[in-house]
């Protein structure tokens, strides 16, 4: 059975940062890219950063420069530091794990909120 566990979300003052996590089992993690995703009331989800098997990333514009993935492969987890967090930023955020060929898996999401 696949599972995603999303951890780290919480209210932040604007400026402030939080560290999310995500911890995979049931799956050959090193295999997997892994990515987060968010999804903001009344809008679509969203790519916010990816990272792939190889340790390639990519990012959304709006979050270049103040968020950063990362992952560990010895502890099956990959993680989602913010920095510099804004208002817009406020979303329920998602972990995914795919490969190039089979189905995509998603946490259950963890809300970040950030005041001004």
């Amino acid at each position: 059975q696949v599972q995603l566990v999303e951890s780290g979300g919480g209210l932040v003052q604007a400026g402030g940062s939080l560290r999310l996590s995500c911890e995979a089992s049931g799956i050959i993690f090193t295999f997997n890219n892994m990515g987060w995703y968010r999804q903001a009331p009344g809008k679509e989800r969203e790519l916010v950063a990816s990272i792939t098997s190889a340790g390639t990333t990519n990012y959304a514009d709006s979050v270049k420069d103040r968020f950063t993935i990362s992952r560990d492969n010895a502890k099956s987890t990959v993680y989602l530091q913010m920095n510099s967090l804004k208002p817009e930023d406020t979303a329920v955020y998602y972990c995914n794990a795919h490969r190039r060929i089979g189905p995509n898996y998603w946490g259950q999401g963890t809300q970040v909120t950030v005041s001004s």
